[in-house]
C-alpha cells in the first residue's frame, strides 16, 4: 500500500509538471500571437492599401522607386510600380502559395515557380520570398520568446523561429525583435549553418492610416558592405473595402483594382 506521503510527492510532482506544460504552453501562444500581431499591423486586420517609395544603394549608385499595393488577409497582395516611367506598370500579385509577375513592355505575365523565390525583386535586396511568406513563420516554425527587455516605454520580445524539420523553407532560423504593441523593430536571417545573412531594421515608426507603425525598414545582406534597400511607406489605409477582381491575374495585367 502506498504511503500518504509518497502519494503527496507524486501529487505534487504531477502537479509541478502540469504547471510547466501550462507555462511552455503560455509562452509558445504569446510567441505566435506576437508574430501574428506584427504582421497584421502592416496589413490590418482585413485589409490595406498603401503608398511606397523604394531606395536601393549600392556603393557606387542609388535608385529610387514609387510603388502601390494591396493586401487582403496574410493570403493575398497586389504590388505595382508606379515609377520611374521605365518601371511603371511592372507588378507581384500573391495568391496563397502562388505568385505571378507582370511585365508590361513584354506584356507578359509569369507564375514564379518556388525555385525562383529566393532571387532578388526587382533588383533590390528584398528576393520573392520576403514579400511571399507572410504567415509562413506561423505554419513552418516552431516560435519561442528567447528574450524579454524594457526599452523606451515598451516591452520588447526576442522571438526565435526554428523551422519545422520538413518546412519549405531555406532558412535555418529566423530571430524577430518585436515590441508589446507588435511593431517589429529587427527580423534577422540565418543560414543552416547558423550564419547571419541577412537583417532588416525599422529604422522609423510613426502613426500613419490611424495606427503606429514602422514606416521605414531596411534589409541589408550582411556578406556584401553597404548594399541595402529601404522601403518607406509614405501613405496608407486599412481595413478598407476590396472587390475580389483585385487579387487576380486579370488585375495584374489590366492594371485593375
Amino acid at each position: 500500500m502506498k504511503t500518504p506521503r509518497r502519494n503527496s510527492r507524486r501529487l505534487f510532482a504531477g502537479l509541478l509538471t502540469a504547471f510547466i506544460a501550462a507555462g511552455l504552453h503560455a509562452e509558445e501562444t504569446d510567441a505566435y500571437a506576437l508574430v501574428a500581431g506584427a504582421l497584421d499591423l502592416v496589413r490590418g486586420d482585413e485589409s490595406s492599401y498603401q503608398e511606397m517609395t523604394m531606395l536601393v544603394h549600392r556603393p557606387d549608385w542609388e535608385r529610387s522607386s514609387s510603388m502601390i499595393s494591396w493586401s487582403r488577409g496574410r493570403e493575398d497582395a497586389l504590388m505595382r510600380f508606379t515609377a520611374p516611367p521605365k518601371d511603371a506598370g511592372n507588378a507581384l500579385l500573391k495568391q496563397g502559395e502562388k505568385m505571378w509577375t507582370y511585365t508590361p513592355k513584354l506584356n507578359r505575365t509569369i507564375r514564379l515557380p518556388y525555385s525562383m523565390r529566393s532571387q532578388s525583386w526587382a533588383g533590390s535586396d528584398f528576393s520573392y520570398d520576403d514579400l511571399s511568406r507572410a504567415d509562413n513563420l506561423l505554419q513552418h516554425y516552431d516560435l519561442r520568446i528567447a528574450e524579454t527587455r524594457e526599452e523606451d516605454g515598451h516591452t520588447v520580445y526576442t522571438v526565435e523561429a526554428v523551422p519545422h524539420d520538413d518546412a519549405p523553407v531555406v532558412w535555418g532560423k529566423e530571430i524577430w525583435v518585436i515590441r508589446d504593441d507588435y511593431v517589429m523593430l529587427e527580423q534577422a536571417f540565418y543560414d543552416q549553418g547558423m550564419e547571419q545573412l541577412k537583417r532588416m531594421r525599422t529604422l522609423e515608426i510613426q502613426e500613419i492610416g490611424d495606427r503606429v507603425v514602422p514606416t521605414r525598414m531596411r534589409m541589408e545582406k550582411l556578406d556584401e558592405p553597404d548594399h541595402w534597400t529601404e522601403i518607406v511607406i509614405t501613405s496608407a489605409e486599412f481595413d478598407i473595402e476590396l472587390p475580389d477582381r483585385t487579387f487576380t491575374v486579370f488585375a495584374l495585367k489590366a492594371g485593375a483594382s
